[in-house]
């Protein structure tokens, strides 16, 4: 696993890299797709994508440093994430781990309820292709900081 991935699969990268902005760009919110996919990464154990999801969340969308660290526990945390926030994070933790069976109809209209249909196929879309990258960086066991891919 020695070779760069986008030297030997330029199309696959450039796919991916394409369906992510036109997932972010739909959905319009940018701080709510990074925590997406921030805690997409989190199940995933994903660190390059922590990584960097984190720093852009930080540095170019001004999140602060405590509603990244309480991510993970987004549901005992009170108030400190929207009810729009909260129902984007319950569909990525069920379309996230999906061995635990299909996405439960209650969360998917709980998002409905928050998302147009528009948006909400967007905010899959972010999940899904987060959930990609994760699978591809784990499986290749990138590193913080080593080369994307």
């Amino acid at each position: 696993m020695t070779a760069r991935t986008s030297a030997l699969a330029p199309a696959v990268r450039g796919a991916l890299v394409a369906a992510g902005a036109a997932a972010k760009r739909g959905l319009g919110d940018p701080v709510l797709a990074e925590l997406v996919m921030i805690r997409a990464s989190q199940i995933n154990a994903c660190a390059f994508c922590l990584d960097m999801h984190v720093a852009v969340a930080v540095e170019q969308n001004g999140e602060s440093a405590g509603r990244i660290a309480l991510l993970s526990a987004w549901r005992e945390a009170g108030e400190l994430y929207s009810e729009r926030e909260r129902a984007a994070l319950a569909l990525t933790e069920a379309v996230t781990v999906l061995t635990d069976g299909f996405v439960p109809d209650d969360v998917f209209e709980r998002a409905a309820k928050h998302f147009g249909e528009a948006e909400l196929a967007h905010l899959l879309g972010v999940i899904t292709v987060i959930n990609s990258w994760n699978r591809l960086m784990v499986s290749r066991r990138i590193e913080p900081g080593g080369p994307a891919w």
